[in-house]
């Protein structure tokens, strides 16, 4: 299991990254044109076809193991530490409260964005399905 937590912490950290820059562009640039929800549904699939192959090559690069549970494992991990730095950043960036930031969430941009993270965590699942 500690190729897999390694793994999914690498993960986190590429998409993490990728994602502060798209979603820098995506509230600046194109949120105040198209909407907040139209903006969502342009950043979504990108982040979702970037994260894609990065997931496969940590898995090879990591060696996790094709089992369920080391997969699942990953994508949790990842998905954990999204979810925390996610909150961090709110709170810190943002001066947001957690409140605040967890009620975000029952708008309708967050929750495609919550579905696509959640995809996101089952990517070394689905990874193990193709191979």
């Amino acid at each position: 299991m500690i190729r897999a937590s390694v793994a999914g912490l690498l993960y986190f950290l590429a998409v993490f990254a990728i994602g502060f820059a798209l979603g820098t562009v995506r509230v600046l640039v194109l949120a105040p044109r198209i909407g907040e929800i139209a903006a969502v549904l342009i950043e979504l699939p990108v982040m979702l076809a970037l994260a894609w192959p990065i997931c496969g090559a940590l898995v090879r690069r990591c060696a996790v193991p094709p089992q369920p549970g080391p997969r699942l494992t990953m994508g949790v991990v990842a998905f954990a530490v999204l979810m925390g730095a996610e909150l961090a950043m709110a709170v810190w960036l943002f001066g947001q409260t957690p409140g605040q930031h967890w009620n975000s969430y029952r708008g309708f941009a967050a929750r495609l964005g919550l579905a696509g993270q959640l995809l996101f965590a089952l990517f070394p699942l689905l990874h193990r399905r193709r191979q």
